[in-house]
């Protein structure tokens, strides 16, 4: 049985990175600096949020985690002997 799915191996891929790139931001940017989009925006606020970045970075990695696993070969089970 394949579980090997190409397209979700790079939506993973790209939403890992996009992850990372954001939790860089939060990181970096005072809440009143972040895009509106973004949960966490307070205007006026020099609060950084770091646990928001903590969280996407590691939900970030765990999806380029995902992504090199599913771009690996399928191993057949040897049978035993």
């Amino acid at each position: 049985m394949n579980t090997k799915h190409p397209a979700l191996t790079w939506i993973a891929l790209a939403t890992g990175i996009a992850l990372i790139v954001l939790a860089v931001v939060y990181w970096i940017e005072p809440a009143s600096g972040l895009p509106s989009f973004i949960p966490g925006h307070e205007a006026g606020s020099s609060h950084h949020h770091i646990k928001h970045g903590i969280a996407a970075f590691f939900v970030g990695v765990a999806l380029l985690v995902y992504a090199w696993f599913q771009t690996g070969d399928k191993k057949q089970a040897t049978p035993a002997t």
